[in-house]
């Protein structure tokens, strides 16, 4: 088999199985592990697989910076946005983290609402301007233009100042055994530091970061309050997620 037709093999195994295990595959090609191990370094490289220890996983496609994940499934993050607002309760401190989804929650909270959001991300911060109700404290740090969310010692600090009701989290990869990830080791530091302190963490997950994995762990899936996928998840993808001991809610479309 050429080069090329086993790499094609591996992207096409790893959209069908959601893994790939290198020693599994090397014996059913009659080639050694080096030869697929090369394989998936030489993938990983292109962004298109996650190595972990044995395999990969599949590369998430939320990796891209704010402007290109604004135009990655749309609709399903209006329909997450909607079901984050609807979380938000009257008088609680709420965690919201940077991201177009995170906008979309934003978007859809009543403008009556009496809460206090905590934020890292100054495009979250702005957006809740109109929110005359609401009280916001932005948690300031090295500004991370990539995602536009602020990261770095101060925050993870401040963050240990808090006692929040609710975190909704936002991350690049949902994977049953890897986990939450994210794409930045910073980020994933203060992402780590505010589940820490609210009582109940959820993500708002779009299709695009389920069953997909990125460089850094956050935390595992069952330490999630729930995970809510978009409508149309496909019910194979519900259980997988499920198996990492985490609660599966759909959002409505």
């Amino acid at each position: 088999m050429l080069t090329t037709q086993r790499k094609q093999l591996i992207l096409d195994r790893l959209r069908s199985t959601g893994q790939i295990v290198a020693k599994a595959l090397s014996e059913e090609l009659g080639i050694s592990e080096d030869t697929v191990r090369r394989d998936l370094r030489e993938l990983a490289a292109e962004g298109l697989l996650q190595r972990v220890h044995g395999g990969a996983l599949p590369a998430s496609a939320a990796t891209g910076n704010l402007q290109v994940r604004e135009q990655l499934a749309p609709e399903e993050k209006r329909a997450l946005g909607r079901a984050g607002a609807a979380l938000v309760q009257p008088g609680q401190v709420v965690i919201l983290d940077g991201g177009t989804t995170s906008l979309q929650v934003v978007r859809h909270l009543p403008l009556q609402l009496r809460a206090t959001v905590v934020t890292h991300s100054p495009a979250v911060a702005v957006a809740l301007a109109a929110h005359a109700e609401i009280e916001v404290l932005v948690l300031g740090g090295r500004l991370f233009r990539h995602s536009m969310v602020n990261v770095g010692a101060s925050v993870v600090e401040a963050a240990a100042l808090l006692r929040a009701d609710l975190y909704l989290m936002g991350v690049t990869g949902v994977h049953a055994e890897a986990g939450l990830t994210t794409g930045d080791f910073e980020e994933a530091a203060v992402k780590r530091a505010l589940h820490q302190r609210a009582a109940e963490t959820v993500v708002l997950a779009s299709s695009d970061k389920l069953g997909a994995a990125s460089a850094f762990a956050v935390a595992p899936l069952r330490e999630l309050a729930a995970l809510v996928v978009p409508p149309g998840t496909p019910p194979a993808m519900r259980n997988q997620l499920r198996a990492g001991g985490v609660r599966v809610d759909v959002a409505a479309a």
